[in-house]
């Protein structure tokens, strides 16, 4: 079989074409066919050696994929063969909170990822994905849809009329924006292009703001709250946007620290953070539970995700060249068809 494995970082040059035994599954295992990944910001940070999680060398990156089980080890039971499934974001964490204990093991950073033609992976590390999406939508979800679905779901679930501001148009933002309107939230959507914009509004955004047009555009979201401001940030940006966050958050509303996209002083002053009454609350995915919470509301709900370009796999290096220019409006995805297996 053949994989990419990144043996160094700073450089796509690093990113390697390799081939390889395929592995067999051992107790409570199963092996992958893989049919599709897609590409995440903490991918690029790894590449570009700017990643918060320490990887390692030499692994097979990507922490999002989807795939066929094509062989069961030993007492695994949970899938039969032809099942499709997707991996969870942390191999261990499959319910409950976040520890020490259950968040080792990240694809791709820690432990091989799914940038390869077959996988050997536990099957308590696997849900199902709805039937409606064909495997390139499915390969979307790991990181990107469950991210954005706890960030308006966990720690208190929004109600219907609450506003919400996303940031860009990056896999996050959009799923962020089809799940608040899901559950009949008003979206004020931040972006750079008209043409992005028309994308939010297609999706369901209420309002948007161009941030090159308004560099201070806790001002305008002020302005289309009435003074009040969100109730919910989805906080991608990170250092070159807290800041206007802060400002654009309701007493006692809260932001979802998500990513760290956007350059900026990492540096936040704390005036702003004493008096805006916020909640800033990091978030890192979810669990098992939590994807499989989220698939139920998708296959109810039908929800399309929003893809921007697909690769062959003999293209992966032109992929990770597309998606580090960032000018993407939705994910971008990898698929295995037509590679040799």
């Amino acid at each position: 079989m053949y994989s990419y494995r990144l043996n160094d970082f700073g450089s796509i040059d690093h990113l390697q074409h390799v081939e390889e035994p395929r592995p067999r599954p051992g107790r409570k295992q199963v092996l992958i066919r893989v049919a599709a990944v897609s590409l995440n910001y903490r991918d690029l940070a790894i590449l570009q050696g700017k990643s918060t999680l320490s990887p390692q060398a030499g692994l097979i990156p990507l922490s999002d994929g989807v795939g066929y089980v094509v062989e069961c080890g030993e007492e695994a039971t949970r899938f039969s063969c032809g099942a499709r499934v997707a991996g969870i974001f942390f191999p261990q964490w499959t319910g409950g909170s976040l520890t020490p204990d259950n968040s080792g093991g990240a694809w791709g950073s820690r432990a091989d990822g799914w940038l390869t033609e077959f996988k050997v992976i536990d099957e308590a590390s696997l849900v199902s994905v709805p039937a409606y999406l064909s495997d390139e939508q499915a390969a979307t979800l790991p990181c990107a849809a469950v991210t954005a679905w706890n960030s308006l779901m966990q720690s208190r679930t929004l109600q219907p009329g609450e506003t919400v501001l996303t940031q860009g148009t990056g896999g996050v933002a959009l799923f962020a924006v089809q799940f608040a309107r899901m559950m009949g939230l008003k979206i004020i959507a931040l972006t750079s292009s008209e043409e992005k914009a028309t994308l939010l509004r297609e999706l369901g955004a209420t309002h948007i703001v161009n941030y090159r047009q308004f560099p201070d555009w806790h001002q305008q979201v002020r302005a289309l709250t009435h003074g009040v401001g969100v109730q919910r940030v989805v906080e991608i940006g990170g250092p070159g946007t807290l800041q206007n966050s802060l400002k654009s958050t309701a007493f006692g509303g809260e932001i979802a620290l998500l990513g760290f996209v956007a350059a900026g002083d990492k540096s936040v002053d704390f005036m702003t953070l004493f008096t805006s009454g916020a909640t800033v609350r990091p978030f890192s995915v979810g669990s098992r539970e939590d994807f499989e919470r989220m698939n139920l509301a998708l296959t109810q709900s039908q929800l399309q995700p929003v893809i921007d370009r697909v690769f062959a796999f003999s293209a992966t290096r032109e992929a990770w060249c597309y998606f580090e220019r960032q000018k993407h409006c939705g994910k971008v995805v990898i698929t295995m068809a037509g590679a040799a297996q």
